[in-house]
This record gives C-alpha cells, sequence and structure tokens, in this order.
C-alpha cells in the first residue's frame, strides 16, 4: 500500500513525467538516428557495390576484346585474375559469358557451379543491356545479401554479365554495435535522468509538503507558525501569500471571536430574552433570560423543540409566523420551574437568505409584567379614587337638595344633615390628604426629618393616644422593648403615623375584649423590627399579598363604614421604604393578625428623602 500511495504522490509523477519525456525524445532521436545511419551505411554499401561491379564489367569487357587471339584457357586464367584482383570481403564475384553461363567465379567452394547458367532475374536483365539491376536476397547461410549485376558491353553489343552478390552481415554487425552504443547511453541517460529528476521534483515537493504542514497547523488552530521562503521563484511567491493570508486570516478569526464574544456577552446579558429557529421553526439558540422566562435551564438548550409548542402559539399566530412578516403577539407564559406567569411581548422578526426564502426566525421576549400590572393598579386606581369620591359627593349633593327641598325649615333635621355633609366632607379632606402624601411619597419630595428618637416613649405615645377607644371596647394594649433597644435613627412623626395607622386597624378590627400587643426588638440582620400584633379577625390568605395596594379593601362595604380610606396600609408601607426598611404582615383567619416593620438603627450618612 505504500509502495501505491508513493505513485500517488506528485514527486512520483514529476519523476515519471521527467523520465517518460526523456525516454520519448531519446526513442524518437534514436529511431531517427539509427533509420538514417542504417539508410546511410546501406546507400554506401550500394555505391561502393555498383563502383565496383562497374568497374568488374570494364575490366572483363578489355579482357574479352584483348584476348581475342588467345586459348580459351589463357582468356579464362585472365578473368580469373581480374575476379581475383577485386576483393570484397563476403561476397560471390561471377562473370557470365553473353548465354549466362557463368565462367568464373570468387569463390572456390562454388566451381562446380562453373558452366552452369545462372538464370536470376537481374542476370537475364544485364544479358539484355539493362545496367541498373540489383536485389536483396537471403542465402543459404540465412544471411542476406545485396545482389548487383552489370551488363559486359563490346561497343554497343552485350558479350556477357557480371554478377556480384556481396554479403550484408558487416553493416548489420556494425548496426547493432551502434544500437548497442545508443541503448547503453539511454539506460545511461534514464538513469541519470531519474536521479535528477528526484532532485527536481524534491525541490518542488518540498515547499508543497511544507506548506500542507503549514495548512494543516492552521485548520488546527496554530497561527504562530510561519511558511519559510525557498526562492524568488513561484513557489517563493506562493509562501509569502501563505503567509500573507495566515496573517490576515488570523486577525479575521480573532475579529470574529471577539464580535461572537460581544453577540455571546449582549444575549446572555440583555433584559429581553432572544429565541432564534431554523427555516423548520425548531429552536436553535436561547439566551439567559429567555430561559428563565420558559422556566428552562440555563445552560440547556430545548434541542428539537419547535417554538410554537415552546410559546404555546395559537393557529393565527401560527398562520403569521409562517407568513414571513415580522410582527408581535402579547403571550402569558408560565415558568416550568415556578409557575410563575409572566405577560410577554413576543418580537416575530422572520430571517431572509438572500436567494429567497426563510433562514429562520428570531423572537425576542419582553417581559411587560410589570408594566401590564402597573397598568392595572393605575386602571383600578383611578376607578378606586373615581368610587370614593364619587361616594361622598353623592351623600352631599343627596342631602344638599333635601335641605333645598325644604328640610333646612326643620331644625332638628336640617342639623343632621349638615352634620352627615359635614362628615362626608371630612371623610373627602382625609381622602385627598392620604393620596396627596402619598403623591409626595412617590416623588420623593417628602423629606424625612431623622434624629435619636427613644423607642420605649414612642410606643407608650402611641398606645396613650389611643387611650378612649381602647377603654371603650375594653382592649388590652401592652408595650414591650426587647434588652438591647434603646434609641434609633427615624423620623418620629411619620413612624408615629405609621404605628398610629397599625394600630388604628388593629383596633377597628378586633372584637371587645381582645388584645393589641406593640413590641420591638432587634432583627436577625441588625435592624430595628417594630410588630403591631392583635387578636381580631385576622385576614384570609388570598387577600395577605394585596393588602398593602392603595384603597384594598377586604371587606370592603365594612371597611369604609368604619371611616377607612383604604390609602392607611399603603401610607405606611411607602414611610417604611422611605426611611429603607420593609414591612410584612402575617395572619391568620379568626385568629388575628401581626404586622411588622423594620428600620435602620444607626444614624444615616448625608440627608434622607
Amino acid at each position: 500500500m505504500k509502495g501505491l500511495s508513493f505513485f500517488r504522490t506528485i514527486q512520483a509523477k514529476l519523476i515519471i513525467i521527467y523520465v517518460l519525456l526523456i525516454l520519448i525524445a531519446m526513442q524518437l532521436i534514436g529511431v531517427y538516428f539509427v533509420s538514417s545511419m542504417k539508410n546511410s551505411l546501406t546507400d554506401n554499401f550500394s555505391k561502393d557495390l555498383k563502383a565496383k561491379a562497374e568497374m568488374l564489367s570494364i575490366l572483363v569487357a578489355d579482357k574479352f576484346g584483348a584476348e581475342t587471339g588467345a586459348s580459351d584457357e589463357e582468356t579464362l586464367d585472365n578473368l580469373r585474375d581480374v575476379v581475383n584482383s577485386l576483393y570484397i570481403n563476403g561476397a560471390e564475384i561471377q562473370v557470365l559469358d553473353a548465354s549466362g553461363r557463368i565462367i568464373t567465379t570468387s569463390v572456390p567452394s562454388q566451381s562446380e557451379y562453373v558452366g552452369r547458367r545462372n538464370t536470376q532475374t537481374v542476370v537475364s536483365r544485364a544479358l539484355q543491356g539493362i545496367s541498373d539491376n540489383e536485389e536483396y536476397i537471403i542465402g543459404e547461410d540465412n544471411v542476406r545479401k545485396k545482389v548487383v549485376a552489370k551488363p559486359v558491353l563490346s561497343g554497343n553489343k552485350t558479350i556477357g554479365a557480371v554478377y556480384i552478390a556481396a554479403s550484408m552481415k558487416d553493416l548489420y554487425s556494425t548496426m547493432s554495435r551502434i544500437n548497442s552504443v545508443f541503448i547503453s547511453g539511454l539506460l545511461i541517460a534514464l538513469a541519470l535522468t531519474a536521479v535528477l529528476g528526484v532532485i527536481l521534483a524534491h525541490t518542488i515537493t518540498q515547499p508543497i509538503k511544507e506548506m500542507t504542514r503549514h495548512a494543516t497547523a492552521l485548520a488546527e488552530g496554530r497561527f504562530n507558525r510561519k511558511m519559510p521562503i525557498f526562492g524568488n521563484d513561484e513557489i517563493g511567491q506562493l509562501s509569502e501569500a501563505f503567509n500573507y493570508m495566515t496573517v490576515r486570516l488570523r486577525g479575521a478569526l480573532s475579529q470574529n471571536e471577539e464580535e461572537k464574544e460581544k453577540l455571546a456577552s449582549i444575549l446572555t446579558n440583555m433584559s429581553d430574552g432572544v429565541v432564534a429557529t431554523d427555516e423548520h421553526g425548531v429552536v436553535i439558540l436561547m439566551n439567559r433570560r429567555a430561559a428563565m422566562m420558559l422556566g428552562l435551564p440555563e445552560e440547556g438548550q430545548p434541542e428539537g423543540e419547535s417554538l410554537d409548542r415552546l410559546l404555546s402559539l395559537e393557529p393565527e399566530q401560527l398562520v403569521s409566523l409562517s407568513s414571513g412578516n415580522p410582527h408581535s403577539s402579547l403571550l402569558k407564559l408560565t415558568s416550568r420551574q415556578d409557575g410563575e406567569t409572566y405577560i410577554v411581548r413576543v418580537t416575530f422578526t422572520p430571517i431572509h437568505r438572500s436567494e429567497g426564502g426563510m433562514a429562520g426566525t428570531i423572537a425576542v421576549l419582553q417581559d411587560v409584567t410589570e408594566q401590564e400590572n402597573l397598568e392595572q393598579s393605575r386602571r383600578e386606581f383611578v376607578a378606586n379614587v373615581s368610587h370614593e369620591l364619587r361616594t361622598p359627593l353623592t351623600t352631599i349633593k343627596s342631602y344638599t337638595e333635601a335641605l333645598d327641598d325644604g328640610a333646612l325649615e326643620d331644625p332638628q333635621l336640617a342639623s343632621r344633615f349638615v352634620g352627615v355633609i359635614r362628615g362626608e366632607t371630612e371623610r373627602m379632606i382625609r381622602l385627598v390628604t392620604d393620596l396627596l402624601h402619598l403623591s409626595r411619597l412617590d416623588s420623593k419630595e417628602a423629606r424625612l426629618r431623622i434624629q435619636q428618637t427613644d423607642v420605649g416613649e414612642m410606643l407608650e405615645d402611641v398606645a396613650d393616644r389611643f387611650s378612649l377607644q381602647i377603654r371603650q371596647k375594653r382592649i388590652r394594649i401592652s408595650t414591650r422593648v426587647r434588652s438591647g433597644v434603646t434609641t434609633a435613627w427615624l423620623d418620629r412623626d411619620q413612624i408615629d403615623q405609621v404605628l398610629g395607622n397599625l394600630v388604628s386597624n388593629a383596633l377597628k378590627y378586633t372584637p371587645e375584649g381582645g388584645t393589641i400587643e406593640l413590641e420591638a426588638g432587634r432583627s436577625d440582620d441588625g435592624m430595628l423590627a417594630i410588630s403591631v400584633k392583635d387578636s381580631g379577625i385576622g385576614i384570609p390568605k388570598k387577600d395577605i399579598e394585596r393588602i398593602f395596594e392603595r384603597f384594598y379593601r377586604v371587606d370592603k362595604a365594612r371597611s369604609r363604614n368604619m371611616g377607612g380610606t383604604g390609602l392607611g396600609l399603603s401610607i405606611a408601607r411607602e414611610i417604611v421604604k422611605a426611611h429603607g426598611g420593609s414591612i410584612i404582615l402575617e395572619s391568620e383567619l379568626d385568629k388575628g393578625s401581626k404586622v411588622t416593620f423594620t428600620l435602620p438603627m444607626n444614624e444615616p450618612k448625608g440627608d434622607s428623602a
């Protein structure tokens, strides 16, 4: 497998291509060179053989013409001398007469052919006077030979022919040696080419390998590595570009991480909830505030849960959501952990793709519970004020009309009507006074006059203030100051009003023979804790949470008949809050109530408002 993988590398491919190019070039050169050499040697061999055959035909013609008077034996000897003198290595030379019979031959082993006719085509053509006669034959020894035949002319008459069959063995031996030399040179060239190819491929692939390692390091997040520059060529320029890309990529990723951290921080610390979904409506992102509103773990995402199930959307809201248009809805969400109900304004904003279609939806959850509660309280407050003012005004109007209709003439009746009008007027004055007091407390206009106050004396003064009502209802009242509590820094008049409101409520709702206890002590956090406890009718549990709301009455008809405005506990809470304390109420129906408020005991720093 390693061998196969090596051949898939660029280095192996470069070496193979380089070697193949050299091999093809050498082969083409070799074929051309060998072919040209063969043609040249063959042509030279043929020309030399033709020249010798032409010369031999002239010599034979001279011998035939000079020895006219000589005997046949002398003529034969002369021709044999001429043939032997014309030495051609590996060639057979024959002299033929006009009829084609062999007169003499240069090969002693073929002397038995003397006197026989040579019937070869080239010989026949030569005897016909054609001078250009040649061909190639394969001899008995399986060697290729070149055959040339020339006519022997005496004037214009053909008196014989010269036949030469020369072996081409030496020529082919020469060609074989040339081929061997060429193949050896080719092998040496290929070996050197392979070595040079390895070196050349290494110079090319080494930067690529280094660049690959560098790219792998970049992919793993190691941006501190720098690509070495191997030269000023294209690879060197590529290395410089790679280093520049690394710097830019490191900067871009760093900036991207910063932006991602900023976005994550913004999403995490947003006061509004954010829920992101994909194109199918499945939740993919949720910030901490949204998880808290929905009662989900902050670190967990509801994977696979759809937005409509998460927010319990109605069918018409689903239609608006799928339309791809931004819209908002007011929803009531109940936390899955503590069961708390949130009133949430959800704004749906679709995310559109550049090529069309929706890529997802962003839902922004804004908690408007407090705003809605404040708005509801405002509406109830306006309705309560209107009702509280309308009742005495209606009474005053009715009694005034009665006086105007003649009741004024009856002194006893007129006096009673005037008393009712006076009482309702005083009730309106108390109501308006309490409202103004609350308004000043809300706007921080009522400045506290903090002074050191004796706590025990303050409780005794409050008890003495209600001594007449206490004796009338035969109620026992007691004051107690625990050890460690002597004085405290507070606004005496304001706290007197708080205690007065609390004791007044206790007197109203405690039956005859009951008890009221005023107690002062230290709370667990070191603050002054003052409590007013009675044995009255108590308050139902469902009303305890709203008892400090303005104009809230447990028994509205009875409270109004007792002369209350419904603002006493609200004023008490605001005064205590202005001091930096808190107030709580504990009650059980038909067993009594206990109101406890805490105040700082030390002198405050700076002015108090």
